[in-house]
Parts: structure tokens; C-alpha cells; sequence
């Protein structure tokens, strides 16, 4: 069992910038890839951004691109979504999510979920 708490969420302005974070439970977390999804109301949710085990590798969704970046700290059991210039169309609940296979956007791949945590961002 891997327990995720995320962090860092906010009300910001368009333009501005916020670092969600995510801290797991085990220190078996480099055994995971790991991964940001994000939903709004009455939609689905919604694949951000994704990092392997050992982080050297990366994917984000076309939204994300540019402008979010994603890393991991193994050492502090952490992962990392750096969010910049962000949007109103950004404002979502944002979840991390801890998965055993690479890379992966399809959220059903994923075993583990935080609890979410806000991002708004007004015009």
C-alpha cells in the first residue's frame, strides 16, 4: 500500500506559477513511475504529466507542454509538478498517482491516488 498526499495547490493569477508536490508513503517509492492527472466537474480526469522510476525519462499531454514540468526526488520520497504561465483552463483538481508501469496516461493504469489537491486560476 503506497499513501500519496499532494501539496501545494492555490488560488493564483493567470500567468503565475504554483509547485504542486506529492509525498509518498514508502520508501520503496522509486519503484513506482508516477504521474499528475487533473479534473474538473462532470469531467473525466484528465493525464498531465508522467516520470519514470528513476525520473530520466518524462511524458506530458499536449495542455502541459512547455509550460509544466514534472520530477521526482527519490531520496525524499517526492514527485514534483512545476506549473508556469498557467491558465484559467488549468483550474482543476490535481491528483499524483504512483503506478508499476512506465509512463503510463491511461489512469487505470495507476494502483495508487492521492487525495487532490485545488488549483485556480483566475483571469
Amino acid at each position: 500500500q503506497v499513501q500519496l498526499v499532494e501539496s501545494g495547490g492555490g488560488l493564483v493569477q493567470a500567468g503565475e506559477s504554483l509547485r504542486l508536490s506529492c509525498a509518498a508513503s514508502r520508501r520503496t517509492f522509486s519503484a513506482y513511475a508516477m504521474g499528475w492527472f487533473r479534473q474538473v466537474p462532470g469531467k473525466e480526469r484528465e493525464f498531465v504529466a508522467a516520470i519514470t522510476r528513476s525520473g530520466d525519462s518524462t511524458t506530458y499531454a499536449d495542455p502541459a507542454k512547455g509550460r509544466f514540468t514534472i520530477c521526482r526526488d527519490n531520496a525524499k520520497n517526492t514527485v514534483y509538478l512545476q506549473m508556469n504561465s498557467l491558465k484559467p483552463e488549468d483550474t482543476a483538481v490535481y491528483y499524483c498517482a504512483a503506478a508499476t508501469w512506465v509512463l503510463a496516461t491511461n489512469p487505470n493504469l495507476y494502483d495508487y491516488w492521492g487525495q487532490g489537491t485545488q488549483v485556480t486560476v483566475s483571469s
